[in-house]
């Protein structure tokens, strides 16, 4: 078998980190104006939107130190690089948006139903949910617009269980959750003001943790797939099938297995079979020419493994492997 590795430079998503850079700035700015109120006011719901906040610029935190971690170059001990770094940590931001976000939310909810309090100063709740919106819009009108562009023509849930980057998608969850828990906790605060029943606003508590808690269920899932491994778009394998069919001395591209390693990093084990009457010499230059091309075409290839194999042995392989699975035909 042949083998060849490419370049493993991480190539940067300036347009990603913006995104995670802006969610954070408005969640610091957020969390510190409705822990004031929650003091202030003593209402569950403000307190659970507070701690939500707080979470979330955590969350964000956790995200950019995925992105370095992820940017490091291989060593020995990891020869294909530390691209997954991202995954695991999108995965532990799912788990402390459950745990912490959800959880506290609940607990507080609980405790304001158990045990109901007067709301205080109602109008410094009002106030400041109002500036949390508008902080918490922007946020998320620029996670929507860089989740617009990467969609394309696809449906929003399709786009969403496609995506590679988990803070493309990480983030508009988040701030989505957010403006729901805003609206939540505000009809929660009047409820209770206006009815003269403080219990109303532990029970908007309770429905603010349990958005949270579909939130970060949802995120947990997708974030786990990407961490054990999802394959690369069956594009990358048609296009790449395309390029070593078209060059001289192969006889067939048969398909490719792939592994999507980080948003920008993607490996590929690619059969080939060659003209038969090609010298092993002249397979290493052929198979040299493809990972050039390759390369110039799809840098996110980081890793580019050739095996000289003809369609029959392929097919072979394949159904022993995954059955009546079809991988990614190539090109015609």
């Amino acid at each position: 078998m042949s083998a060849v590795l490419t370049d493993p430079k991480l190539h940067r998503r300036p347009a990603a980190r913006l995104v995670v850079h802006a969610a954070l700035a408005g969640n610091i700015a957020v969390a510190a104006t409705k822990l004031a109120a929650a003091f202030v006011t003593g209402s569950a719901a403000m307190a659970s939107e507070a701690v939500h906040s707080v979470v979330d610029s955590g969350n964000e935190g956790l995200l950019l130190y995925g992105y370095r971690r992820a940017a490091r170059r291989p060593d020995l001990v990891h020869p294909l690089g530390f691209g997954r770094e991202l995954y695991f940590w999108s995965f532990i931001v799912a788990l402390l948006l459950f745990g912490l976000g959800a959880g506290v939310s609940l607990y507080q909810g609980v405790q304001h139903v158990i045990a109901p309090r007067p709301l205080e100063q109602v109008v410094v709740s009002y106030v400041v949910l109002g500036l949390s919106f508008l902080f918490e819009s922007a946020s998320w009108v620029v996670a929507w617009r860089a989740f617009a562009k990467v969609r394309g023509d696809l449906g929003f849930w399709t786009a969403f269980r496609q995506s590679k980057d988990p803070p493309a998608f990480m983030v508009l969850f988040e701030d989505s959750a957010a403006l729901v828990g805003i609206a939540i906790a505000a009809a929660g605060i009047m409820a209770a003001d206006v009815l003269d029943m403080p219990i109303l606003d532990g029970v908007a508590s309770i429905l603010i943790g349990l958005v949270l808690a579909v939130t970060a269920l949802l995120l947990a899932i997708e974030s786990k797939s990407l961490l054990i491994g999802e394959r690369a778009p069956p594009a990358l394998v048609t296009a790449i099938c395309r390029i070593a069919q078209e060059q001289p001395g192969v006889t067939h591209a048969n398909s490719a297995l792939t592994a999507q390693l980080a948003p920008d990093q993607a490996m590929v084990a690619l059969s080939v079979e060659f003209d038969k009457s090609l010298g092993a010499e002249e397979i290493e230059a052929c198979v040299a020419a493809i990972e050039k091309r390759v390369q110039l075409a799809h840098p996110d290839v980081v890793a580019l493994f050739v095996k000289p194999q003809t369609l029959e042995q392929f097919e072979s392989a394949r159904k022993r492997r995954f059955g009546d699975y079809a991988l990614p035909p190539a090109p015609p």
